[in-house]
């Protein structure tokens, strides 16, 4: 039988109002996707590019006689460089002697000594090599200011100013002040501080292990332009292990750590 005209009418409007409900219903769908995609986009942006590292590890700069005088030398990360000096006063209150094998054998003198949490990371580092069959020689730690003075003086007088300050920091700008530094050297090379010890098996054991125990090569080959400072393969620079990994992942310098750290 056929459907009377209320009948018809009546499927109709169903039909009708199934249509338009099967549109909110994807319309509320799609809307619920946007937002999804939306938020996830925003948690996109919101989170960090790069490494983080909270303000307390930078330097806090002050001027003094129209030098950029770094206020927190105790940080353990103080960028310390011919742009950023120490305060010609300061001293770390903690210098220990670490227990490592040094190239002058047991003298207690003033290079042989280190902050302690540079000095305790030295001795983790050292045993690992010696477990690896590499025997490692510290040759000079902290210095300070008036050594400092006396050793850019000294060169100064050998080759002139000019070819000194490539190699010599002046006083305030050196790294071994702040007692987290050692020149490391090897008997393969006499413990002299050279260019060489880059191919002896220390120097290439050092290269891609400090940053394992918190330190870094402070003056890499080729980032002469940004260090001002030749490259010294027996120079390594505590920083810690979270800055020391990003920095040797990256092939940064520690100027250039800071220029891709977000300070938090």
């Amino acid at each position: 039988m056929g459907k009377s005209g209320d009948e018809m009418k009546k499927t109709g409007l169903v039909l009708t109002a199934a249509l338009l409900l099967g549109g909110c219903q994807s319309s509320d769908e799609e809307k619920k996707v946007e937002k999804q995609e939306t938020t996830q986009e925003e948690k996109k942006v919101s989170q960090p590019s790069g490494p983080q590292l909270e303000a307390v590890f930078f330097n806090e700069v002050k001027q003094v006689d129209g030098k950029a005088v770094i206020a927190n030398p105790e940080n353990v990360l103080a960028l310390v460089n011919k742009e950023f000096t120490l305060p010609g006063d300061y001293k770390p209150a903690d210098l220990v002697r670490p227990n490592v094998p040094f190239s002058f054998g047991n003298q207690d003198i003033e290079k042989s000594y280190m902050r302690k949490e540079a000095a305790d990371a030295m001795e983790g580092m050292f045993q690992a090599a010696e477990q690896e069959g590499i025997h490692l020689f510290a040759v000079s730690g902290y210095r300070s200011y008036e050594r400092q003075q006396q050793i850019l003086a000294s060169q100064i007088a050998k080759v002139g100013e000019e070819k000194a300050l490539e190699a010599v920091a002046p006083p305030g700008s050196s790294e071994h002040q702040t007692g987290l530094t050692m020149d490391i050297s090897a008997e393969s090379v006499q413990f002299d501080l050279v260019q060489s010890f880059e191919t002896t098996p220390e120097g290439q054991w050092l290269e891609q292990n400090a940053h394992k125990f918190g330190f870094i090569l402070r003056y890499p080959k080729s980032k002469e332009d940004v260090t001002q400072y030749m490259y010294e393969p027996w120079h390594f620079r505590y920083v810690g292990k979270d800055a020391a990994k990003e920095i040797f992942e990256n092939g940064w310098t520690l100027e250039e750590y800071f220029n891709n750290v977000e300070k938090i």
